[in-house]
């Protein structure tokens, strides 16, 4: 087995078609329970670790270690280190390799599903160029969707579309002020007490 395989298990079960992973895996990946931010820091933690202080690089060599390694540095800080800065402290390594993997292809060897926590990373990232990155990666996922998928792979590029639309009127996240300690403009504040203004 491989030494990221058991990362893999734990976020998206065994291998199904993606509205199935989708369903028995959304609320491990968009929800925000205390307890599976303790499983990820118990089981996962020691790697965050390490791939945050720049090691594991050779597991992005092939296409499952890449999307490990990402989903190590992307995704699990913000379970682990939640409401902190240091839950996005690995956004910037994560880009990286989002577009060192992407220059390779790396991503075709995926499955869709597993193709959306690459395309994440842009979809993270206080950067309209990623932001558009992101929007074309996910028509791509609709576009290639069969019909009993599409409604999945639909709402993952509205939720894209809305990323970008704030990337493009603030030029960053206003919801990430609060944790980042950086004041908000009154726009922002004014944005921020709206519904669906926080991802």
């Amino acid at each position: 087995m491989q030494p990221w395989q058991p990362l893999l298990d734990w976020w998206f079960g065994p291998e199904a078609a993606a509205g199935e992973v989708a369903a028995a895996r959304q609320g491990l990946w968009f929800g925000k329970k205390d307890q599976q931010d303790r499983d990820a820091r118990e089981r996962f933690g020691a790697w965050v670790e390490q791939a945050l202080d720049g090691g594991l690089a050779e597991w992005s060599a092939v296409p499952d270690g890449w999307l490990a390694l990402v989903i190590l540095l992307d995704q699990l800080p913000r379970m682990i280190f939640r409401d902190s800065p240091r839950g996005f402290a690995g956004d910037a390594r994560a880009q990286a390799l989002v577009s060192e993997g992407l220059a390779r292809g790396l991503e075709r060897d995926l499955a869709p599903i597993r193709q959306v926590f690459i395309y994440l990373v842009l979809e993270h990232a206080e950067d309209l160029a990623s932001q558009e990155r992101a929007l074309y990666r996910y028509r791509l996922l609709l576009d290639g969707a069969a019909d009993a998928e599409r409604e999945l792979f639909a709402n993952f590029f509205d939720f894209s579309e809305r990323h970008r639309a704030v990337i493009a009127r603030f030029g960053r996240f206003p919801h990430r002020n609060a944790v980042l300690g950086r004041p908000s403009s009154a726009e922002e504040t004014e944005f921020l007490q709206k519904p669906g203004s926080r991802f």
